[in-house]
């Protein structure tokens, strides 16, 4: 839209989760979760980038952040095929799994430990991180912490929230990710495992264009392998 002479970018009005939870439906199911270097090998080769275009080809042994990356990358297709998004060449190249560092461009920031999709949501502009349960619908990315540990030392998950089950024993929390032991797959667990979870909700992904001027290296992402964050700081460096 142009109007008094500037270049509006139309945004999603809404978000993108209906689609999200369709290119879950074309994953495979199991496959074995593993971090092994062959696992690593696998993720690299199962999202094939040719003549400007991803063929998502997923398969085994996979791992959490791989899975909700390949997903990412399905929903990115998906837009583009169907004529809603247009990202230049440079863009697309820069989504390529190349067994970047934690930090490093679109996939080093998505496998980081800590906050790494909220840190490229916020830092892009890719849509809204919040941390609070009762805003969140299916279809949206969850990184899941089980203890209060951000960095080193940390225990974590990356996901897919699928919804909030009501049962006997307690809330269950239910998602979408390479799951301990079976791999690709949905799973349940006690709300109160979870110290603390992040949200992220793509609403504007046509915002991934910035990544062109951003740093190739986010430090804070970078540095949570030698040292320790907190909930707190972890919020904050994703706009919470």
């Amino acid at each position: 839209m142009v109007l008094l002479g500037f270049t509006l970018q139309i945004s999603f009005a809404a978000d993108c989760n209906d689609l999200i939870l369709e290119q879950i439906k074309k994953m495979p199911q199991g496959g074995r979760y593993s971090v092994s270097h062959f696992a690593k090998i696998r993720l690299q080769s199962s999202a094939h980038f040719e003549s400007g275009k991803f063929f998502v080809l997923p398969s085994g042994p996979s791992f959490c952040s791989g899975a909700t990356y390949l997903v990412f990358i399905k929903t990115i297709e998906a837009l583009r095929a169907r004529g809603d998004l247009h990202l230049d060449y440079s863009t697309l190249e820069r989504l390529i799994i190349r067994d970047q560092h934690d930090g490093e461009g679109i996939w080093g920031r998505w496998n980081a430990n800590g906050p790494g999709t909220a840190r490229l949501f916020h830092g892009l502009g890719l849509g809204q991180n919040f941390d609070n349960f009762d805003q969140a619908k299916p279809g949206d990315f969850m990184k899941i912490f089980w203890s209060r540990q951000v960095g080193r030392n940390e225990h974590g998950h990356s996901t897919i929230f699928l919804g909030l089950e009501n049962r006997p024993d307690g809330q269950y929390v239910r998602y979408w990710s390479s799951n301990i032991p079976a791999g690709y797959g949905e799973k349940s667990v006690p709300r109160s495992k979870i110290a603390y979870a992040i949200f992220s909700r793509l609403q504007t992904p046509a915002n991934l264009t910035r990544i062109n001027s951003a740093p190739y290296v986010d430090t804070y992402l970078a540095s949570l392998l030698r040292t320790r964050s907190s909930i707190s700081e972890a919020g904050t460096k994703c706009g919470l």
